[in-house]
């Protein structure tokens, strides 16, 4: 049985403070001499811009609510619940039924608008927590992935996204349960969640299900989220849900999706020292012929423009230097940053009137 100082031996120290914010940022080498470059080699060099990753206030709390929502993970398969419930999934795999032991509050939200970033932040948390693409336990002999993230179907088919657990668990482990699962044309969802179940139990520490929003508009919506309650049940991991902020009220429906809907809600960057500093560094990758420097009012036409939505900010300074290239102004300033505005974002131009 695994003893909780094995199962942190597992996993890298978590980290925090200066330590987290260094280790999450990605700031690719940028050398001044690239401005007297060639106008197609400063193209090609542009799109690192894309490849800048600044930390924020929210992506070090992602990164802790990861973090410590897969340490309970781990900390739940190692307990004698752990063996009743395999027991219990074997039941639901036969058709003879079966109940949830291991339970608990452990699914959570990431709700936020769209291109603030929360993707990123994920994904760069579970590069941190995840320094192993698999888990190998010698003791008893167990292959584990930390964190498993799948993609909400478009129609919240049950059944699609099951599948799509098991692929993915495939894909990691080299295994054959999806192969299994298509072959097996007598087995039930009831059969299927048993199996998953299982398999999420010995094989996933934490599962990440990202567009949980295409549930709000879906006949099979409220079947999908349910059986993620029971899934949560029946394996005792731990479920992230991550989605934009038309799916809350989805969640707040029922008492029972609310009560699983207990998490982190983002939205735009406000107007502060925070969003000064992202665009201060995103405005020094310059592969313009002139430099310029970043001023108070650019700052703050970048925030008007963007409404803080950091992928805005960042496909403007993108654009405007792409455009400056390609019509011989090169350099970074108001007068470019409009007509990227205007000629790249016109449709964010027209609902934003």
């Amino acid at each position: 049985m695994l003893e909780t100082k094995d199962i942190l031996a597992l996993l890298p120290e978590m980290k925090s403070g200066k330590e987290l914010a260094t280790e999450m940022a990605i700031l690719p080498e940028y050398n001044e001499n690239i401005r007297n470059e060639n106008q197609a080699t400063r193209l090609m060099a542009l799109s690192d811009l894309y490849n800048v990753y600044i930390p924020s206030a929210m992506s070090m709390e992602i990164y802790s609510k990861l973090y410590l929502a897969l340490l309970r993970s781990l900390q739940k398969k190692g307990t004698k619940d752990a063996v009743k419930q395999r027991y219990e999934n074997h039941k639901a795999i036969m058709q003879q039924g079966s109940s949830g032991i291991m339970g608990g509050s452990d699914s959570f939200t990431i709700i936020g608008c769209s291109g603030i970033g929360k993707s990123s932040a994920i994904s760069r948390a579970i590069n941190l927590i995840t320094e192993n693409r698999v888990i190998e336990i010698k003791q008893p002999y167990i292959k584990i992935i930390p964190c498993l993230v799948v993609q909400t179907p478009f129609d919240s088919s049950v059944k699609g996204l099951i599948l799509e657990i098991l692929r993915k668990v495939d894909e990691m482990l080299e295994s054959d349960y999806y192969t299994n699962a298509v072959k097996s044309r007598n087995a039930t969802t009831d059969m299927l969640i048993g199996a998953v179940s299982t398999i999420a139990l010995n094989h996933i520490g934490l599962l990440i299900v990202d567009e949980i929003q295409n549930v709000v508009n879906s006949k099979n919506g409220k079947s999908l989220v349910e059986m993620l309650i029971q899934l949560i049940n029946n394996s005792g991991i731990s479920i992230c849900m991550v989605g934009t902020p038309e799916s809350k009220v989805f969640f707040e429906q029922a008492m029972q999706l609310a009560r699983r809907s207990l998490g982190l809600e983002y939205g735009a960057m406000a107007y502060n020292e925070e969003f000064k500093g992202i665009c201060k560094v995103l405005y020094s990758y310059q592969y313009v012929q002139q430099l310029a420097e970043i001023t108070d009012a650019v700052i703050e036409w970048l925030y008007e423009h963007s409404a803080g939505v950091i992928s805005v900010v960042v496909s403007l300074i993108h654009d405007a230097q792409e455009i400056a290239i390609l019509n011989g102004k090169e350099v970074l300033n108001l007068e470019t940053l409009n007509e990227a505005y205007q000629k790249r974002l016109s449709l964010l131009h027209r609902s934003a009137i």
